[in-house]
C-alpha cells in the first residue's frame, strides 16, 4: 500500500481535484513498482467521483498505463459493486458536506443508480472521519435508510467500517457497501477471483 501525496486535507470539490490530480497518482504508481501489484486501486472515493464518470474512468485509465496491471478507482467500485448485485435503487450516508456529496449522486445517476435518500453530516476532512466510532457509523447509516433503497452506501475510505460491515447490515436489514469494502472487492476481482470472505457482507457472499 502506498499513500498518495496530500496537498490539504478538506471535502472541497478543488481541493478533491488537487487529490485526485495525474501527477499524485503517478508518483503513487512509482512507488508500488517494487511490489509488482497484480492490480492497482486508487483508495479514494471523493478523489475520484469529483472528476465525473468519464474522469474517473480516464483516472484509472492513466494509472492502470503506469502501472502496467488493470486498475480502478473506488467510485468506480461501488457503481461495478452495485451492478454485480443487480441493485439500482440506493441510500446514501455521505460524511462529506452537501455539495460534494452531491457530486457523488451524479456519478451514481450517470450509470443508472437511483439515490432515493441522503444523508451529509458536513465533515470537512478525512483525519475527522477517521476519528468516527462504530456507534456513530451505524447511526448514519441507519438515519441515511430509506424503505425503497435496496442498499445503503458508506463513500468514504477514511471512514473505518471493514470490522463492522455485518453490524451495518444487520442494523437496516440490506446490503451496505462502503468504501474500503468495494475497493478490496474490486482490486480483487482485477486481479483474478473474489473469494467469499466472512464479515464482509453480503458483497463477498454474492461470488460468482
Amino acid at each position: 500500500m502506498v499513500i498518495t501525496s496530500v496537498g490539504e486535507d478538506a471535502h472541497r470539490v478543488d481541493a478533491l481535484l488537487d487529490l485526485g490530480g495525474d501527477e499524485r497518482l503517478a508518483d503513487g504508481v512509482r512507488q508500488l513498482a517494487t511490489a509488482r501489484p497484480q492490480s492497482v486501486m486508487w483508495a479514494c472515493t471523493s478523489g475520484s467521483f469529483v472528476f465525473g464518470p468519464d474522469g474517473a474512468r480516464r483516472q484509472a485509465a492513466k494509472v492502470a498505463a503506469a502501472a502496467g496491471v488493470p486498475a480502478s478507482s473506488t467510485s468506480i467500485a461501488f457503481v461495478d459493486a452495485l451492478h454485480h448485485l443487480g441493485i439500482r435503487r440506493v441510500a446514501v450516508a455521505a460524511s462529506y458536506p452537501q455539495d460534494v456529496a452531491e457530486h457523488f449522486v451524479r456519478f451514481l445517476a450517470a450509470d443508472g443508480v437511483e439515490v432515493v435518500a441522503m444523508g451529509s453530516h458536513g465533515i470537512i476532512t478525512a483525519a475527522e472521519v477517521g476519528t468516527l466510532e462504530p456507534d456513530r457509523v451505524q447511526a448514519m447509516v441507519a438515519a441515511a435508510d430509506h424503505p425503497d433503497a435496496e442498499a445503503v452506501l458508506v463513500p468514504d475510505t477514511a471512514m473505518h467500517t471493514l470490522a463492522i460491515i455485518d453490524r451495518l447490515e444487520a442494523a437496516v436489514g440490506k446490503p451496505v457497501l462502503t468504501a474500503n469494502q468495494v475497493t478490496v472487492w474490486k482490486g480483487l476481482q482485477l486481479a483474478g477471483g473474489v473469494p467469499a470472505l466472512p464479515g464482509l457482507g453480503r458483497l463477498f457472499e454474492a461470488v460468482r
